[in-house]
Parts: structure tokens; sequence; C-alpha cells
């Protein structure tokens, strides 16, 4: 919120997003904006798509500044291949634009040598700030710290003195706890390193096996990264209007009761309402017995 703060502007995220994306920039009355991604894009707007939206904003009046997009997708749990970010980057320049580069989940790649994962700041070093979440992979849940790591040079110490000022504006600051264990795994200690291994391994295999559900009718990219990706059941369309659901929020509802685990809609991320969609974690299929074992 500090960052997005202290850039200013409208602010555009790809569809779908992290579900705190948008929020942010409500909150400081500023904006969102979704732009659409391609089904295999990952957290990367389509490059003309961004080029449209961003251009009608600005023929109405507009004032966009700020990209958010993230090559490691929370919600579809993709990755964006090299060339459609690419793409997206130099659509991103050519309007002026500033990226904020979410990079919590690029540590739990379910095959990190057979993945392609590259990051905006490698390509755009001046432009991009990269933000991550250290609960992604190195802290326990609900544990709040995060790190942002800014460009090099005066621009970069300008904006990175503009959001301390912020966050210091807000007393925002990490429990000293929580900052003796980040500063701990931030190191990346052996233990820490080989249970984040660990732990991608096992999602690897429970988001494989979920994904079966594409056999069953739903839509769905291979899940290539820890997070759960949304499904996309409008194959089941006749049989879900037998139900008496219709968009994304009945699917919800229904699903939750069904597998007694939460099952977010895609709306809550950004994604059309009426398009069915669900995102469906992981996580809560560790249990004994799994609460996403289908009851009768």
């Amino acid at each position: 919120m500090a960052l997005t703060a202290a850039l200013g502007g409208d602010v555009l995220v790809p569809r779908p997003c992290a579900a705190w994306w948008a929020p942010y920039a409500r909150m400081l009355g500023r904006p969102a904006f979704h732009v659409p991604t391609p089904a295999e894009g990952g957290g990367v707007p389509d490059p003309y798509a961004l080029l449209e939206t961003v251009r009608r904003l600005r023929n109405e009046g507009g004032d966009p500044r700020l990209l958010v997009l993230s090559v490691a997708d929370d919600p579809t749990a993709g990755v964006t291949p090299p060339e459609l970010l690419h793409e997206t980057l130099e659509a991103a320049v050519a309007e002026g634009l500033y990226l904020v580069s979410d990079e919590t989940w690029r540590d739990t790649l379910h095959d990190p040598h057979g993945t392609v994962l590259l990051s905006p700041a490698e390509m755009l070093p001046d432009r991009v700030t990269v933000v991550t979440d250290l609960a992604g992979a190195l802290l326990p849940p609900g544990w709040p710290a995060a790190v942002a790591r800014f460009p090099a040079g005066e621009d970069g110490n300008a904006l990175h003195s503009r959001v301390l000022d912020i966050l210091t504006a807000l007393d925002a600051q990490v429990a000293a706890p929580v900052a003796a264990a980040a500063g701990y795994a931030l190191a990346e200690p052996e233990p820490v390193t080989a249970r984040v291994t660990d732990a991608v391994r096992l999602h690897a295999r429970v988001a494989a096996a979920a994904h079966t559900a594409v056999v069953a009718g739903a839509r769905s990219p291979g899940p290539e990264l820890r997070p759960a990706p949304l499904r996309r059941p409008h194959p089941l369309a006749p049989a879900l209007h037998a139900r008496g659901i219709g968009d994304a929020q009945e699917l919800e509802e229904f699903l939750t009761v069904r597998l007694g685990m939460p099952a977010p809609g895609g709306h809550r991320f950004g994604d059309d309402l009426e398009a069915p969609r669900v995102r469906l974690s992981t996580a809560p299929c560790w249990e004994t017995p799994p609460p996403c074992a289908p009851r009768a």
C-alpha cells in the first residue's frame, strides 16, 4: 500500500489477480482497473489489452501510472512465458508505466529445473520494484512480513525514501519476534531451504492429483507452482444449471458446502462474476480425513 501511495496515479492489475491488490488501491482512493490475461499467461496482462486499456483510460481523463503483475501467479498457479512477459513489458514501457512485480511464490515452482521463470526486474531493472510476502515460502502463515527490492540508482533511492516516509507515518513495524525469524529465513539456512523443498514437493503432488478435475470436465492450466489454480468448469454448465448454479458466487457456496473447505469464486480475484470459476487450495487436503473429499 505504501508503494502504491508513493507512486500515485491509477493502478492496473491483471484479471484475475491476487485478492489483495485492488483493495489496496481503493483504500487510497485510487482507481484499479483490471486488464485481461491470456489463458496461459499467469499474472501478466495481454500486451494488446494493456495498450488498449491505458489509451482508453487516458482518453477518458484517467492517469494510469502503475502496473502490478506476477510472473509466478497466485490465483492461477501459472508461470508467465518469457515471450509474453517481454511483449507486455514493451507495451508498459511504451506507455510510461512503472511496474511492481509480486514474486511471493517464485520459490515454490513444482519443477524448478524444467520451468523458465524470469523476473520483470531482469528485463527492466530501472522500472521495476519487486515485492515478496515472506509467508509465501519462508515464514508460517499469519506472520506478517514482506520485503521490497527497489531499482538501483537515483530514482530507485528516491522511491525507497518516499515509501519509508509513508511507512513511518503509518507506524508500520514488523514485530520483533517476526523480524528475527524473517532475518533468519532470508539468510536461507539449510533447515529453511530443506523445509521449503519438502513443502513444494508435497504441494506439487497434491496439486497434480487435484488437477484430475480437468478430466471430469473442468478447464484449467496445469499447476506450475504452489498456489492452487482457478478451475473453469464451463463444460459442466448444464449440470451446474440443473443445481441452480449460474455464476461464481453460487458455485463458491455450493462447493464450500460440498467439499467442506473454502472454494472462493473467481470474482474474488477480479474475475467475471458470471463465469463459474473457483480457486481450490491444496493445503486443506493434507488433513485426515481431507475436507476436500466430496461428501455424498
